[in-house]
């Protein structure tokens, strides 16, 4: 199988071209000059200050038609509140996008051109989009909420069998394949961005927004600095080397990240081994989750339905030893919530 270079520092997976064999962090940290501070002279540019989310109280005020209850989670592709819509006496998510992003090239058209599509994706395994918009320079979703863990809280409870796994993973195969049939890529499949709610059922959230919060191609022209989005170590390896090409199967390798982390505990980095050597599955998953990581796109599954349908004939073939199926996964989540 394909292996992957590594920071020699921080283990982190590396682009070919990767200057001094070192990822950029790590550069940095040992203080090399890149080549355009030592032609410019001038001074490195400042780091643009981390997004801090505004106080339920501070952003009630922009929001009156909500009742903003709690911040739920945060990161560098916004912050997501829970809140009451009093209208509709139900409960909504609210994800308010840095500030910042607006401020980006073309950002309100590419805004609501990719908001609109994604309000379009009617779909039982993917968090709904009811409204988008710009409050005081914030751009922001509201969307369905979801009463339930997300699968890396699960994975750390340590609640999650293979067994389950195989419940979860046909039915993110499911949605993708639902949202590529669209034209819509995720960009950013991971454990944090795949939501399990009371009865099971899987919802996919964050649909696009690494690509709004990201740059886009226009983007990269103006700027001259590439254009990669998504999270290292669930990217597929043309995310970080030819950003430009990406298409849904960049979801694909990402989703068999998630894959061989739900079955081993453990991320497919470097020359990994196949996942019936790290835990007790069934061995006939070893080549479904290899072909999903290839580095090649055109040597991984072409659509994701053809990974949905290997899993799926591989669970009805029956039990294997170890048995393939556990106990129902609702009642793993309400240990794990």
């Amino acid at each position: 199988m394909d292996t992957m270079q590594l920071c020699p520092s921080c283990s982190r997976p590396l682009p070919p071209t990767a200057p001094k064999g070192l990822c950029p962090e790590c550069l940095l940290k040992a203080g090399l000059q890149t080549e355009t501070q030592l032609n410019a002279g001038d001074a490195a540019q400042p780091k643009p200050p981390s997004f801090v989310p505004p106080r339920p109280e501070e952003l009630a005020r922009h929001f009156p038609q909500l009742e903003i209850l709690e911040l739920i989670g945060h990161g560098g592709m916004g912050a997501v509140y829970k809140a009451r819509q009093p209208s509709l006496d139900r409960l909504v998510a609210l994800k308010i996008l840095p500030p910042g992003v607006a401020g980006q090239p073309g950002f309100a058209e590419r805004f609501t051109r990719e908001a609109r599509a994604l309000a379009r994706l009617s779909h039982p395994n993917i968090v709904a989009v009811y409204d988008f918009g710009q409050v005081a320079g914030m751009p922001f979703f509201l969307m369905e909420y979801v009463d339930g863990p997300n699968l890396r809280e699960v994975e750390r409870g340590g609640k999650l069998t293979p067994g389950e796994a195989l419940q979860i993973i046909p039915q993110i195969c499911e949605a993708l394949q639902f949202a590529h049939d669209e034209g819509i890529v995720h960009r950013d499949i991971k454990p944090e961005n795949i939501l399990v709610d009371k009865k099971g059922r899987v919802k996919i959230a964050d649909f696009g927004i690494a690509k709004l919060v990201g740059q886009t191609v226009s983007d990269a022209a103006l700027t001259g600095v590439g254009d990669v989005v998504g999270t290292v170590n669930y990217m597929a390896p043309e995310q970080r080397e030819q950003p430009l090409t990406v298409d849904h199967r960049a979801d694909i390798f990402s989703l068999g990240v998630v894959f061989y982390e739900l079955l081993t505990g453990e991320l497919p980095i470097g020359k990994f081994a196949p996942p019936s050597q790290m835990a007790q599955v069934d061995v006939r998953l070893d080549e479904v989750v290899v072909r999903a990581l290839q580095k090649e796109p055109a040597r991984r599954y072409q659509h994701v339905s053809e990974l949905r349908t290997d899993v799926e004939n591989i669970t009805a073939a029956g039990p294997a030893k170890p048995p393939l199926l556990g106990q129902p996964l609702a009642l793993v989540l309400k240990q794990a919530s």
